[in-house]
């Protein structure tokens, strides 16, 4: 392609997407944004200036329409979505935004030619398998946002075979690391190690495939390969698992903390599981990423980042 890359990036104030903005903007690259009104950019503090900014929510579909057409990107990361999170609960919101705000998107970009879309979906499209997850398992959701995650895929790769599109849907293991939602396990954990307060957690046993973020990036960036793909779903994950036990006595370790930890004082939740972990031999294959960052060296830097930036997290 002879013109310069143009980047489009929804959910850009939430983690992930701020640390690929971040990233991005290091490599120099020509990024617009859309931010939906409300919205606290804090991950973006210090760079905001260097994106371009448009104001609308994914599920306006004027304002969707708006921002693409003068944004006129030649890639589309879409991240933006709602319900990932425990205080996420409204269920029309969780769908309008995944799949009808997904719908908006693609309807938009469809009326031009781009090199990518990467859609983000999510591990918990799969529900509990009893082997590491596979692309071509079958989807069993056992939330309404995993439902809307898998409608969403679907939906992704429906346009993409359809209309011949180079779409291709991630679906993201516990990735973690600077910036991520301070309410979450692994800056929960970091949080109350360096502040010296006992932990109360779920079962020891509960398992997670945890990401590095910067390793997540790694693969959005990985444009020659994924523009030459359309309708494929890929896991991004590690291939290996943590147990909760594991990951504790690792930052309790690292932050030298001795803190108690209240195993079962928290009730567990409807997906929380001994066995979750993604196979990861698509990626390999077919974009040539697999993650770099051990889980202990990812935990020391995103530690390091928690002790420099005090000013952006409190415990709540």
């Amino acid at each position: 392609m002879g013109h310069k890359e143009s980047y489009f990036v929804t959910g850009a104030a939430g983690f992930i997407g701020a640390c690929l903005v971040r990233r991005l903007l290091a490599d120099k690259k020509d990024v617009s944004i859309l931010l939906k009104a409300g919205s606290k950019p804090w991950r973006l503090s210090g760079v905001l200036g260097r994106v371009r900014v448009f104001k609308g929510d994914l599920t306006d579909t004027g304002a969707v329409s708006r921002a693409v057409k003068k944004a006129r990107p030649t890639v589309i990361y879409h991240l933006a979505a709602h319900g990932a999170y425990p205080f996420q609960k409204d269920a029309e919101k969780i769908i309008k935004t995944n799949v009808l705000g997904t719908w908006n998107l693609l309807r938009t970009c469809g009326e031009f030619d781009y090199r990518v879309f990467v859609n983000t979906g999510s591990s918990s499209e799969y529900g509990a398998k009893s082997t590491a997850m596979r692309e071509t398992d079958l989807l069993e959701p056992n939330s309404y946002y995993a439902v809307a995650k898998s409608a969403q895929t679907l939906l992704c790769q429906h346009v993409a075979r359809s209309q011949k599109r180079p779409i291709v849907t991630f679906r993201l293991f516990s990735v973690y690391g600077p910036f991520e939602e301070p309410t979450r396990l692994v800056p929960t954990l970091i949080r109350s190690c360096l502040k010296g307060r006992d932990l109360s957690m779920v079962s020891p046993q509960t398992a997670r495939d945890f990401i590095f973020v910067e390793d997540v990036v790694d693969a959005y960036l990985r444009l020659g390969s994924l523009s030459k793909l359309s309708g494929d779903i890929i896991n991004i994950g590690t291939g290996r698992q943590q147990r909760l036990k594991e990951a504790v006595s690792l930052v309790k370790t690292l932050t030298q903390s001795e803190v108690k930890v209240k195993w079962g004082a928290m009730p567990g939740r409807i997906w929380d599981t001994d066995k979750w972990v993604g196979n990861v031999e698509k990626s390999h294959r077919l974009i040539g990423w697999k993650a770099q960052t051990p889980f202990r060296e990812g935990l020391k830097k995103t530690i390091a980042w928690y002790k420099q930036n005090k000013n952006l997290w409190t415990l709540r």
